[in-house]
């Protein structure tokens, strides 16, 4: 046992956060913590952390637990760079190298009492190499690339970073820390799906417990091997994963509905039995089961699903059937092209989704397609009848100053009456006196419920999506979800959420972030596989072609070198320019090649693997330099001649 609540109940004010939860968490599980926003998910984790003590109840720690919770404000050294940064994950085997270098300098200086520094060196060198001091710079720089961080972001100091790169440095140090259970709050927030998808698979081998707080689902799939829903202020806990834990759920919803129908049916009985008979010749027995229905342990009916909001949209105006054309345009800012040769067409009906890496031009593109930005190259054209609506995730189209009805009136005819807009409203879950709530006073959560109406009230025939799931708890992604499916209208849509993408995208524009754009007829799912046997296909052929190279090379009767020690020459004549350049590009081709095997999480687990290629990096990178300085004397050469 790592930790474990029993019975905890937590109130912060009038609110009842957590009204009984107990939950219990063994050594290597891999848990993933679901329920709605507000649900008490972050309270069950300031409680485990000790940041917070329950009202009632008891909060109990393994002795020695080593707790490693994400930070939403993470403090990194000042004037620290990235490397540095996530290097601080290793203190102790930092303190142990400085020790070993004092004792170095000490050792030359021939000191009086070198034996007993020998000894404590030795003993030094044995704890290094057995708590991995010779791997850990290899694997601190793996799980960066592994988070997006190239090796250009290595030098930059950590003030420096926006929020998001911050978040994920400190998700980076946190992973290579390695404590007993890490509690992950929302850990996919700030990374792309390239990122997600390395992290997935970290995770999922990782050796130690951990618990996952994600809105997800894709994520909780592939990460988790049990699920703890918070409802209601308790905790129920599912084996399997977030699929098995919905198909679990509703088996155990329907058993507890029969079995609660099935007692209010022998209670209704034994009731109506002591009704006839309590003052009869039966008056024993009715006696004896009135004692018996009061000592009844009651069963619960199943509580209708809270309203997760009613997002389905209003009838749209028809379209033309050819929405958007899009043909060899190129997106970005004037000196910076972000993507470049974009061609697909949208029609009636049909949704696309946009995925890349940060930066990699995501929102850019739907600015330019809007009209907003100018396209660089190619040509962007709109079909008839089109009526574009936006919903920003920064979701900076909302006026702070307004309340809630006044907002949605900012879209609304001038015949709409207040009841009409109240009525409205009361779909996206903001009922009463909070219609009169300011925007500046709510929620990420409720600002994007907002958002949402304001964009399905105006009838657009053509949604424009950047992030719409963001702010939104799982259940109103699923309502979301649903009302997108049976929108009659277009969609285009950014996310990061696969499980999003599934549901909702016909088409995917993949964006590379190195200016290049990809576009694919079906789902992620669909896309993600495709992409998955283009690799395996080239990265099969490259070896092939590495093994006919090296046949060639064995069955060659003499190597040039060989020819020359055989005919005494002293020294080769200088190579020119195209030979060193093929070189050059050969090198720096297995520079990205290495980078890109050490950033893959299975490598990062493997010390021996990851220290090899760490070594041959080096080897490569001193190898290409060497190369540059032949390249620029050769070309020298060939200038003065």
């Amino acid at each position: 046992m790592l930790f474990r609540l029993s019975d905890v109940f937590k109130s912060y004010g009038a609110q009842d956060v957590l009204r009984g939860a107990s939950l219990q968490v063994n050594e290597g599980e891999h848990v993933g913590l679901v329920g709605r926003n507000g649900a008490g998910k972050t309270t069950i984790f300031r409680l485990i952390s000790g940041s917070e003590t329950p009202d009632k109840g008891d909060v109990v720690r393994a002795r020695g637990l080593r707790l490693g919770l994400l930070e939403q404000h993470i403090h990194f050294d000042s004037g620290s760079t990235v490397h540095e940064s996530a290097l601080a994950a290793f203190g102790h085997l930092q303190q142990i190298e400085h020790e070993m270098h004092e004792l170095e300098h000490r050792m030359a200086e021939a000191t009086d009492d070198l034996k007993r520094v020998l000894e404590r060196y030795s003993e030094l060198q044995i704890a290094f190499e057995r708590e991995g001091g010779f791997e850990y710079t290899a694997r601190a720089e793996a799980v960066l690339q592994g988070l997006g961080f190239t090796r250009e972001t290595w030098t930059m100091e950590t003030e420096k970073l926006s929020g998001g790169q911050q978040n994920r440095l400190g998700l980076a140090r946190l992973l290579l820390a390695e404590p007993d259970v890490l509690l992950l709050d929302e850990p996919t927030n700030h990374l792309d799906v390239a990122a997600v998808e390395w992290l997935e698979e970290f995770l999922a081998a990782y050796p130690s417990a951990y618990v996952i707080i994600s809105h997800d689902r894709y994520f909780l799939d592939r990460t988790s091997t049990r699920i703890v829903e918070v409802e209601l202020g308790r905790a129920s806990s599912y084996t399997g994963n977030y699929s098995a834990y919905l198909e679990e759920r509703e088996v155990r919803r329907e058993a507890q509905q029969r079995a609660y129908e099935n007692q209010q049916h022998l209670i209704a009985k034994t009731e109506e039995f002591i009704r006839r008979n309590i003052a009869g010749q039966k008056t024993k027995q009715a006696k004896s089961r009135r004692k018996m229905l009061e000592k009844l342990e009651r069963i619960e009916g199943v509580r209708p699903e809270q309203s997760s909001g009613d997002f389905r949209l209003k009838a749209v105006e028809r379209a033309g059937n050819q929405v958007l054309t899009v043909e060899d345009a190129s997106v970005g800012y004037p000196g910076k092209v972000l993507a470049t040769n974009i061609t697909f067409t949208l029609k009636r009906g049909e949704a696309l989704g946009i995925i890349g890496p940060n930066g990699s031009g995501k929102t850019t593109f739907i600015k330019t397609v809007m009209g907003k930005l100018p396209a660089l190259a190619g040509e962007i054209k709109w079909g008839t009848k089109v009526e574009v609506g936006y919903y920003a995730q920064q979701l900076d189209d909302l006026d702070d100053r307004n309340e809630i009805i006044m907002e949605l009136r900012r879209v609304a005819s001038s015949t709409a009456t207040a009841g009409e807009l109240r009525g409205f409203l009361a779909k996206f879950l903001f009922t009463g006196d909070d219609v009169y709530k300011h925007v500046r006073d709510l929620s990420g959560g409720e600002k994007g419920r907002l958002a949402l109406a304001k964009l399905i009230y105006s009838r657009a025939n053509v949604l424009v999506l950047d992030e719409p799931t963001n702010h939104l708890d799982i259940p109103s992604r699923e309502a979301l979800e649903e009302a997108l499916d049976i929108y009659q209208g277009t969609i285009i849509t950014i996310s990061h959420d696969r499980y999003f993408l599934d549901r909702v995208a016909t088409q995917i524009l993949a964006l590379d972030g190195a200016g290049g754009a990809e576009h694919y007829d079906g789902d992620y799912t669909e896309y993600h596989d495709w992409k998955a046997r283009e690799r395996a296909a080239a990265q099969s052929q490259a070896q092939k072609k590495t093994e006919e190279e090296r046949q060639v090379k064995r069955s060659a009767p003499g190597t040039a070198q060989q020819s020359n020690k055989k005919k005494g020459k002293k020294k080769e004549p200088e190579r020119d320019a195209s030979k060193v350049e093929a070189e050059i590009a050969e090198a720096e081709r297995r520079l990205a090649s290495l980078s890109e095997e050490m950033g893959k999480p299975e490598v990062a687990r493997a010390p021996e693997r990851l220290a090899e290629l760490n070594e041959e990096y080096g080897q490569t990178e001193e190898r290409l330099q060497s190369l540059y300085q032949e390249w620029e004397r050769v070309a020298a050469e060939t200038t003065k001649a």
